[in-house]
């Protein structure tokens, strides 16, 4: 669980933040370009989850990440067992819905702050590192279950096909 743990921390301090930087250097709704074309800073306040899904639905979205948090802590053990690209997706999205589940707790919603300005990109929501870490995460553990069931579907390997005999 230490890789879990490491990242979870990391990356809900690092969005905290950063979210602290957002507040105190833009007002609301501001937008700064950073390069100019590709991505600017905007301080945006989302009532959604990741990329402004469920709107308004800030109690639902709590629960959920609590409900998340307990069934982490309940399954630590296994966890603990599963390969490291596993536990650092894990980990990447823990940080991201703790970092995010600050925001909810202390504002009712969440800050967002990247806007990508490039096609086909450049009406996507605005978001976060912690959006951006919980995506990364779900992708690892997407490639890992994916690499696990095409490992698992081959099966053993034949001794045969092992002794270099043909």
């Amino acid at each position: 669980m230490r890789p879990v743990f490491f990242l979870l921390v990391l990356v809900a301090a690092a969005d905290q933040a950063v979210k602290f930087g957002i507040q105190r250097l833009l007002l609301e709704n501001q937008r700064v370009p950073v390069i100019p074309g590709v991505f600017s800073l905007t301080h945006v306040l989302n009532p959604g989850a990741s990329f402004g899904i469920l709107p308004g639905h800030t109690r639902l979205i709590l629960f959920m990440t609590v409900v998340l948090f307990a069934l982490v802590f309940f399954f630590r053990k296994t966890i603990r067992e599963q390969p490291l690209l596993f536990r650092l997706g894990l980990g990447l999205g823990l940080g991201g819905a703790l970092g995010n589940f600050i925001d909810r707790v202390r504002l009712g919603e969440v800050i967002d702050y990247v806007a990508l300005e490039f096609w086909p990109l450049q009406n996507w929501p605005v978001f976060n590192l912690a959006d951006a870490a919980i995506t990364t995460g779900a992708v690892l553990i997407v490639v890992f279950l994916v690499a696990y069931e095409t490992h698992a579907a081959r099966g053993p390997a034949s001794p045969r096909a092992n002794s270099g005999e043909d």
